[in-house]
């Protein structure tokens, strides 16, 4: 069985919520009989109809449940000479260490509240004599 070759420019044509198609992972998928059922909503699928979405597809992080029923709504596949391979892209996320936290440098973020309870106990105990 051979699987059916679009390029972009025949992906393109199908922009609106007429006809919805996607190029996602070099595959193409008619999404239009799914737009009212996506769970991000129609205007999700509609801003990226006509268009190669793949990075955008896998940094949302869809569920293998969602992967699986994408191939219900697969046509074919992108010629190859139009083929892109997509990069995963490694999360900035900050990476702390303990020491950092005890040094200097984050020393002056305790500085402040444990001044200001310094101040409140010497007020408070000072307000009390006073009675």
């Amino acid at each position: 069985m051979t699987t059916t070759q679009y390029s972009l420019a025949d992906v393109k044509k199908h922009n609106d919520k007429n006809s919805t198609w996607l190029v996602i992972n070099n595959h193409v998928y008619d999404v239009t009989s799914y737009l009212l059922e996506h769970p991000g909503g129609e205007e999700v699928l509609l801003e990226h109809a006509g268009q190669e979405c793949t990075e955008d597809f896998e940094d949302v992080g869809h569920s293998s449940d969602a992967r699986e029923l994408m191939q219900k709504y697969r046509i074919g596949e992108l010629i190859e000479s139009e083929h892109t391979t997509y990069v995963e892209k490694k999360k900035n996320l900050p990476t702390y260490n303990v020491d950092d936290f005890t040094s200097q440098r984050y020393g002056k973020y305790w500085l402040i509240p444990i001044s200001v309870g310094i101040v409140a106990v010497i007020l408070y105990h000072s307000y009390s004599r006073l009675r």
